[in-house]
């Protein structure tokens, strides 16, 4: 029993530095785990797209693949894109056993990327003061996720102990500009953004741009292609491969010895 296929699912953008994180994240989990057949796919923008990629797997005998969406803010409800995909996939090649896992975000360790992110920024603009945060991230549709990256906001805030606010870039909250406006509504005067971004793509870029003009200190990169990005991405990919088993197939007597070994085959 062979390992499904991972994909990496992301949204492309004609900016190169965006599918460049992508290739950089698959490149990590080939560290991690060498066996694996690992692939990229855009949803947008850039080549190839999934169903480029799964035609290619198809093509090689493939039989399993598990796409892992490359995003940060949006926990539970994937993009309709995703859905969408899946039924295209389903129906072009119904002989393939596909899932989707749930983005790579919002999780906990991640906040370790931007802590790093952040200290390169504010050395390189020499500060040495801070007394506010603001957690600058995509945003969702979904209430639930932007919940729970405002949970993270707090998490970092209760770290740093320093006062903190949640900002948004699609309209789901404030602008960088409003929470670092809100900040100094407090008396807040040195004021730096963590950018909870994978990469430099337009909302990122812009909300920089808004933290800029309202006098931000210092404004993290994006997270990148960071090995903590690949271990999610990993483990996103090993539950939602177990989805793939399917035990009704199989003789009661041998369901638990394919469980194993499809768990073997797969395991973080």
């Amino acid at each position: 029993m062979t390992a499904p296929s991972l994909v990496l699912l992301g949204h492309g953008s004609n900016d190169r530095q965006v599918p460049q994180v992508s290739h950089q994240i698959r490149e990590g989990l080939l560290a991690i785990r060498p066996e694996l057949d690992i692939h990229v796919a855009f949803l947008d923008h850039c080549a190839p797209s999934s169903m480029q990629i799964v035609t290619k797997l198809i093509s090689r005998g493939v039989e399993e693949v598990v796409f892992v969406p490359l995003l940060l803010s949006d926990a539970f409800n994937v993009q309709a894109d995703v859905p969408a995909l899946l039924a295209q996939v389903r129906t072009s090649f119904p002989e393939l056993r596909v899932t989707a896992s749930r983005p790579i975000g919002p999780e906990a360790q991640l906040l370790s990327v931007i802590d790093r992110r952040l200290r390169d920024a504010l050395r390189a603009r020499r500060v040495s003061e801070l007394d506010g945060l603001v957690f600058a991230a995509a945003g969702s549709t979904d209430i639930r996720s932007n919940a729970l990256v405002a949970r993270r906001a707090r998490q970092w805030s209760t770290h740093h102990r320093l006062p903190c606010v949640t900002a948004y870039a699609t309209g789901s909250g404030p602008s960088t500009a409003e929470a670092i406006r809100t900040l100094r509504g407090q008396g807040r005067r040195h004021i730096a953004v963590g950018s909870w971004f994978l990469a430099p793509g337009l909302h990122y870029t812009r909300q920089a741009e808004l933290a800029w003009e309202a006098g931000a200190v210092a404004v993290s990169a994006p997270m990148g292609g960071e090995p903590e990005i690949a271990e999610v991405a990993l483990i996103r990919y090993v539950i939602a491969a177990m989805d793939l088993v399917d035990l009704h197939e199989v003789e009661a007597d041998d369901a638990e010895a394919v469980l194993v070994r499809h768990l073997s085959v797969v395991s973080a």
